[in-house]
């Protein structure tokens, strides 16, 4: 896992997490305790033919993928950047973890044949 963590203090105060290491080994406890998700970027631009859907897991560890159910899934279409914003807010009540799969839904353990970027905005 490659994870940066960048604090922006104005205009208001968020932090902006990046992965650049995303796929099927899934990153437990990228955001330690508690977030509120306001946007999320999704590089998929490295695997040209596959749809990959990013899966976020408000646990802290034992994600067990094809069997864990995310609570959050966003798909991005082959050889894309994708950003989805949150205006109000997810709320991740434990932690922050996060894998990347060729399948949608809580099946599917194939990840993607290149790691995808992930940056998180959080308030």
């Amino acid at each position: 896992m490659a994870v940066t963590v960048s604090s922006i203090s104005s205009p208001s105060s968020s932090t902006i997490i990046t992965n650049t290491d995303v796929d099927e080994a899934v990153d437990e406890n990228m955001v330690p305790g508690a977030g509120t998700i306001q946007m999320v970027e999704i590089d998929n631009t490295a695997n040209a033919s596959d749809i990959i859907y990013v899966k976020l897991f408000n646990v802290a560890s034992s994600v067990t993928p094809g069997s864990t159910a995310p609570n959050m899934i966003l798909p991005v279409k082959a050889a894309a950047k994708t950003t989805y914003s949150f205006p109000i807010g997810i709320a991740f009540g434990t932690a922050i973890s996060i894998g990347a799969f060729k399948t949608a839904g809580t099946a599917g353990t194939a990840g993607p044949d290149a790691a995808i970027t992930v940056r998180l905005l959080l308030a």
